[in-house]
């Protein structure tokens, strides 16, 4: 049976290693997120070296993140780690006076067995600064999931008080029940007030207003973002609230919300793309009970907008090999744009996180009239190059290892990590995810034609 025949999408499982960037890499856009923080990377000098190379971050900058360098007496535990993490963190208060100190685990210290989660509550009370411990070690996580350990380690940190006087706490519950008994007697600002929303997860502040504005454009009230633009700022979390993500990595922070404070999750698709975009608001509303207001012409202005970029890629074939765990997100925007995608790898997959990113990637294909692509979680890199010489895609979206040996083989190639530090949420910046797939494809366009005027000459 081909895959245009089949009904619904085929998932398969490899025994690849997770051949993605470090996720300790997360620290570079955290830090300046969360703008009284202090990112301590506990780790050995490869760690260093990284963060140095990929970050390119100058000594006179004067980044809010620095190493603690593991050495061999601190693995043969010559050394006593509590003295040495104390002497770091009371240099990190006396230099820069953080609102909070984040332990980034790596490695070596899940190798070693060091305690970082016992260590840093005493920490903690001597130094008298807010100690998070967050593991963004490359065994156990894929690239952006660094972010995800760091934000549901936060999680425990939001307050839980959300009115003092038992008399406004009582009328919040009492609210609260109407609401979920959707009384048509209430009016929606009141509902909006009874139920808060927050969001999650880390995007740049003027993207991040982007989508806020478009919900309030919905008469949608927003609570909080997790995380906040400082520390001293975390949202309130109560029993009840609703959550829902704007990124597909995030399934730990999902579920630490569901699990420890009891709240909600409304599971829809991402905010990648116009269709995503508006897909992900259409839910929203609907677990509000708010009729939709404009979304359908929203969207299809941007599509408008696209028009010059759409016939570059219509008909095009694109392969993920599996990065950043934005890979479903993408190819449902890609296959919208009129391309076909044969497989896409992802190096981990929480069905339940993603499943509407899933179903919404099925549609889209059956929209489209596409094949529905092979999903292979932790795929095989080298399966996937046998694979992709037998396809012959028109671009390759791959990590960086993979990319020049890809290229000599003729093969257009795209590094994943770009599409994690570019600006692709929201209806406007679908522009940008566009800019960067088609840029192989105009570069491969111009090389031949410059070929063929050559020979011509």
């Amino acid at each position: 049976m081909s895959q245009l025949e089949k009904s619904s999408l085929t998932f398969q499982c490899e025994t690849g290693n997770y051949h993605t960037f470090c996720p300790i890499s997360c620290v570079a856009w955290l830090y300046q997120k969360i703008e009284d923080s202090f990112f301590l990377v506990i780790g050995t000098k490869t760690c260093g070296y990284f963060l140095q190379n990929s970050m390119g971050v100058m000594i006179f900058a004067e980044p809010r993140y620095a190493m603690a360098e593991l050495e061999e007496s601190d693995i043969s535990a010559q050394l006593n780690d509590y003295e040495e993490l104390k002497r770091l963190c009371l240099q990190i208060k006396n230099d820069r006076n953080p609102s909070v100190i984040v332990f980034i685990g790596t490695c070596t210290t899940e190798i070693i067995k060091m305690d970082l989660e016992g260590i840093a509550p005493k920490l903690e009370v001597e130094v008298g600064i807010p100690i998070v411990v967050a593991r963004a070690n490359g065994l156990d996580y894929a690239f952006t999931q660094g972010e995800d350990t760091v934000l549901a380690s936060l999680i425990q940190r939001c307050p839980t008080e959300f009115i003092e006087k038992k008399e406004k706490t009582q009328t919040f519950f009492s609210n609260l029940n109407l609401f979920t008994k959707n009384k048509e007697n209430l009016e929606s600002e009141k509902n909006l007030k009874s139920l808060p929303l927050i969001l999650f997860g880390s995007l740049p502040e003027l993207i991040a207003n982007q989508l806020q504005l478009e919900l309030e454009n919905q008469n949608i009230k927003i609570a909080g973002w997790l995380p906040t633009k400082t520390y001293l700022e975390l949202p309130t979390i109560e029993e009840g609230y609703y959550v829902c993500g704007v990124n597909p990595f995030l399934s730990r922070t999902a579920t630490n919300l569901i699990r420890r404070r009891k709240c909600k999750l409304i599971s829809a698709p991402f905010p990648i793309g116009p269709d995503g975009t508006r897909a992900w608001i259409e839910k929203i509303c609907s677990i509000f009970n708010i009729e939709p207001n404009g979304l359908e012409e929203r969207e299809n202005n941007i599509w408008k907008s696209l028009e010059s970029y759409l016939p570059l890629v219509k008909g095009k074939s694109v392969f993920f090999m599996g990065d950043n765990l934005l890979e479903l997100s993408l190819a449902r925007f890609l296959i919208r744009c009129g391309m076909i995608v044969p497989e896409i790898g992802i190096p981990y997959l929480d069905k339940r996180y993603q499943e509407a990113e899933i179903n919404l990637l099925e549609e889209t294909c059956k929209k489209m009239n596409v094949p529905l692509p092979l999903i292979i979680e932790k795929p095989d890199n080298y399966a996937q190059l046998k694979r992709i010489e037998k396809y012959r895609p028109d671009l390759v979206i791959t990590g960086m290892a993979n990319a020049n040996p890809l290229e000599a083989r003729g093969i257009n190639t795209k590094w994943s990590v770009e599409f994690t530090f570019a600006q692709i949420h929201g209806f406007t910046n679908a522009r940008d995810i566009l800019e960067l797939v088609t840029r192989s494809l105009r570069r491969k366009n111009y090389v031949q034609s410059f070929c063929e005027k050559e020979l011509v000459e």
